[in-house]
């Protein structure tokens, strides 16, 4: 899994019918701290209801990504699959709302 920032929603009108009735994002990998990778963003299917600016957990591995998108040998790789909440490293919570 990886922590990732939602930086914006993707719109395909011409797409594997894998995708249809599944909302895209845009999604950034972020340290606990909340420092983006600026250099890398990748696509992942929202099955956790995030919006732009949300801190989300993202699941990069095929096989189980296609269980929780309902099965099958579809061509999906990542998805959303929660909003995180609170981040706490060694006692300090780093994000959420006991965050220095």
């Amino acid at each position: 899994m990886k922590l990732c920032r939602v930086v914006g929603t993707v719109v395909a009108p011409v797409h594997h019918p894998a995708y249809d009735g599944h909302r895209l994002l845009a999604v950034r990998p972020i340290d606990p701290d909340g420092t983006e990778a600026a250099d890398r963003m990748f696509v992942a299917v929202d099955r956790a209801q995030a919006g732009v600016g949300d801190r989300v957990l993202v699941m990069a591995d095929g096989s189980s990504t296609r269980d929780v998108c309902g099965g099958g040998e579809f061509p999906i790789r990542t998805a959303v699959i929660g909003v995180v909440d609170e981040i706490e490293v060694h006692g300090r919570v780093l994000y959420g709302t006991d965050a220095d």
